[in-house]
């Protein structure tokens, strides 16, 4: 891939994702597959102005060693330089910038319970670190190609081959072209103005119907609104992209109150491991029956995290044909895969949503009905034939979604 387009990317990436701004310190997570292009996003932070840039490095395979050899006490304590280091961000609120580009099969193996209980016991003390910093510092997500990733997508073509069409991809649908920036602004512009509509509805409840049997009602917090595209930080009003690409429009919806059943359309990619051909049943907000064709043990796993695991956190709609549905490739990663279709994430809700979030406790806009949990995990529903119908507080029926593809 050429460098000038790889440039733009990682200009992209810190002046539009993270909004890097003079005298902000900055902390890039990636993993060892391209350490130029971590460069070249450490240079384009600099340029904006970053006071200094930290790598975070990480290593699948280790990863993977870790979690078999080590034992679950081991595992489960969090290090005293481990709690410093999330006291320190939590005060100085540094951009966040995580390059994904790991196997989607590349924790295949480990004992996922063993994973999980440590997750847990770790968590209790990441949890108020975390909702200190809720809301406050700017974040972005981005991919650059691993090989094994790259593989698994093309797995007819020799690995720098892969590589070089898995860049394609990233850079096609993540809007990097002559201007990246100028189609980046439009493109926030559209997805505000669709949220616009949305947030003047007075939505209640929305349904969803497919012909492979989803058949699901989710209920909306009363003064919750849709986001989509870019995000603004408390306190600081920097406005950043959290997430390059993203063609959702996306709300949190209203803890306890979701019925019906959902297929998924793509598969999951979850913990290293792929979750496949499955399914969720409702009642009364909480997953109370999941099967799936390909590793149900690590679904049912998912859903048992905490007791939020198993209601929802996100509604999100994407038209069928978004440009990385119409690319034709199937990502095995989520960041690609839910802006491919219409998804729901079990877990944790995103307090933001909430109109003026900032004039409440993260408490309060859990008593609103926003799910907490220590996970947020987005799984894939959105078909061709997907119809998506809100009922209004005043009882019309509007159609927001016809045959898979925005009905406005």
């Amino acid at each position: 891939m050429k460098k000038t387009v790889l440039r733009k990317y990682a200009r992209l990436i810190a002046a539009m994702g993270g909004k890097v701004q003079k005298g902000q310190d900055v902390v890039i997570q990636a993993s060892l597959d391209q350490p130029e292009f971590v460069t070249m996003v450490a240079e384009e932070c600099y340029a904006c102005g970053a006071r200094k840039v930290w790598v975070e490095w990480s290593y699948q395979p280790l990863t993977k060693v870790t979690q078999k050899k080590c034992n679950l006490t081991t595992l489960s304590k969090m290090e005293d330089w481990e709690v410093e280091k999330l006291r320190h961000n939590s005060e100085t609120l540094p951009v966040r910038i995580y390059l994904e580009s790991d196997d989607p099969d590349g924790l295949k193996g480990v004992n996922q319970t063993k994973m999980s209980k440590a997750a847990q016991a770790r968590y209790k003390i990441i949890k108020p670190y975390r909702e200190a910093m809720e809301n406050k510092y700017q974040w972005c997500i981005a991919a650059v190609p691993g090989a094994a990733w790259a593989k698994k997508v093309f797995p007819n073509e020799t690995r720098s081959r892969a590589i070089e069409k898995l860049w394609e991809a990233i850079l096609y649908t993540s809007r990097v072209d002559d201007d990246p920036v100028a189609a980046w602004e439009a493109h926030n512009q559209d997805l505000a103005a669709r949220c616009d509509y949305l947030n003047r509805l007075g939505i209640e409840t929305l349904e969803f119907r497919a012909s492979n049997g989803t058949d699901f009602r989710v209920g909306m917090i009363e003064d919750a609104l849709f986001m989509g595209g870019a995000e603004t930080a408390q306190g600081s009003g920097i406005v950043y992209n959290p997430n390059i690409p993203s063609e959702e429009v996306f709300i949190s919806p209203k803890k306890g109150v979701a019925d019906g059943i959902v297929y998924s359309s793509k598969p999951l990619s979850y913990r290293g491991e792929l979750i496949d051909n499955f399914s969720i049943r409702f009642e009364n907000g909480k997953a109370v029956e999941v099967h799936a064709e390909q590793n149900e043990d690590l679904l049912k796993e998912m859903i048992s995290m905490d007791e939020g695991a198993a209601y929802l956190g996100e509604v999100a709609l994407v038209p069928y044909n978004s440009p990385i549905r119409s690319s034709g490739i199937l990502f095995y990663n989520t960041l690609f895969d839910e802006n491919a279709a219409c998804h729901l994430a079990l877990g944790h809700g995103f307090t933001n949503v909430i109109q003026n979030y900032d004039q409440y406790t993260v408490g309060q806009c859990y008593d609103k009905g926003i799910n907490d949990s220590m996970i947020h995990v987005d799984f894939m529903i959105g078909t061709e034939d997907l119809s998506v119908t809100a009922i209004t507080r005043d009882g019309n029926r509007v159609p927001v979604f016809q045959n898979g593809n925005w009905a406005f």
